[in-house]
């Protein structure tokens, strides 16, 4: 593929082609980096006052990027210095294409530095408030015993099993009653596999028998109210419900239990390389960063136990 002939635009759809079919990233990334590519080729096109090619990116300049940024972090919905920091590693990504695909190369794209950013670190609820967020869900009154069932069983995949909420969704009718292992397609199309506790399956047989409906096997497991399949806005309001009954904090999210099904195996003894295929992290400095959150709450226990005159 040669840039003769391609608008920007049409770059930038073919970057996002890329990221599609090969690349293979989820939905919602996808839309976050069109996003962004859309805004940073329209400032291009009204700072040079006119469409441009995709030849024209090679001559982006880094005073024209800093601008950008600029722009974005001024705007009516200012980005933080993590978000400008994605943004940046958006543009350098499709830049990068330009160059490997196009034979479009931005030299000066090596003199733009993004802001610092302090990385943060995983926020994981104890094992106790674990535990009260999956029991909760039974003593809700407004729910059908089978609806209680369905949350508990979709809670207990996330901590038991460290899923992402996508990936605890995507299961189909076919794959319950649960296994001793499951397959699970995570990000970028990566495949890992997942041991499936007894109290996980128990939980998810627990649904299976209450609910309602008669299920394809390749229809979704996990249905809404209505017989629909269910969605993570669902699971993210029902933990949000069900801290403020618990009095848990804001931190207590899905993906918290994730980070919990991490930081609590790390605190049993295993080792970082066993934590990092359960999670499915591509990269190990990721799963690292749940040693940091273990020796935190280490020194927090010492404190409390040695506290100072």
């Amino acid at each position: 593929m040669g840039a003769s002939g391609l608008t920007a635009d049409q770059a930038l759809s073919a970057w996002l082609e890329h990221l599609a079919h090969e690349r293979r990233l989820s939905p919602r990334t996808l839309e976050a980096y069109g996003h962004i590519g859309r805004l940073y080729v329209a400032f291009l096109a009204r700072h040079r006052g006119g469409p441009l090619s995709a030849t024209e990116l090679g001559d982006v300049t880094a005073a024209e990027v800093r601008a950008h940024l600029a722009e974005r972090r001024s705007g009516d919905r200012p980005l933080n210095a993590r978000s400008l920091s994605q943004t940046l590693a958006a543009i350098r990504g499709f830049h990068a294409f330009l160059d490997r695909r196009l034979g479009v190369s931005a030299p000066q794209m090596a003199l733009v530095r993004g802001p610092r950013v302090k990385p943060s670190l995983p926020r994981p609820v104890t094992e106790d408030q674990a535990r009260g967020l999956l029991q909760e869900p039974e003593a809700d009154p407004d729910m059908e015993p089978w609806e209680a069932a369905r949350d508990r069983a979709v809670l207990t995949l996330l901590y038991g099993c460290g899923l992402r909420i996508s990936e605890a969704l995507s299961l189909k009718r076919s794959d319950a009653p649960l296994p001793e292992s499951l397959r699970i397609l995570g990000k970028g199309g990566k495949t890992r596999i997942v041991p499936v506790l007894p109290q996980v399956q128990a939980a998810t047989e627990a649904y299976l028998d209450a609910q309602p409906f008669v299920l394809d096997p390749e229809q979704a497991l996990f249905r809404a109210r209505r017989g629909g399949p269910l969605s993570a806005r669902h699971v993210q309001a029902t933990v949000q419900r069900l801290r403020g009954r618990l009095g848990l904090p804001a931190s207590a999210t899905p993906h918290a239990l994730r980070h919990s099904f991490a930081t609590h195996l790390l605190g049993a003894g295993a080792d970082l390389r066993s934590i990092q295929e359960l999670l499915g992290h591509a990269s190990l400095s990721t799963t690292q960063k749940y040693t940091q959150v273990d020796a935190a709450r280490l020194l927090a226990a010492y404190a409390q136990a040695h506290p100072r005159d």
